[in-house]
């Protein structure tokens, strides 16, 4: 009965923490290989924009009319999917 305790042990402990783990890894290296210009993102810092460029393992990302930074792909936290009547908020008509 003692000899079975540890490996079931080790089993529920890789079930909740190491395959989740590996799970996100693996979501989140998809999402670095997707990312293409026009894409809109958020980083892992929470800024949001939209992909100007791709350099490599860099690109820049346009936050405002006329302004770009310069990050790494692996700060990207997510993409960002606006709907339409978000999407027509953010562009301003001047």
């Amino acid at each position: 009965m003692g000899i079975l305790i540890l490996p079931i042990l080790v089993l529920i402990m890789y079930f909740m923490l190491i395959r989740p783990q590996q799970q996100r890894v693996k979501a989140h290296a998809r999402i670095l290989a997707a990312v293409d210009v026009g894409d809109d993102i958020v980083t892992s810092g929470g800024i949001y924009g939209r992909v100007s460029e791709l350099d490599g393992d860099t690109l820049f990302l346009q936050v405002a009319d006329g302004f770009e930074i310069k990050i790494t792909k692996e700060s990207i936290a997510g993409m960002v999917n606006y709907d339409d009547a978000e999407a027509d908020d953010l562009v301003d008509d001047e």
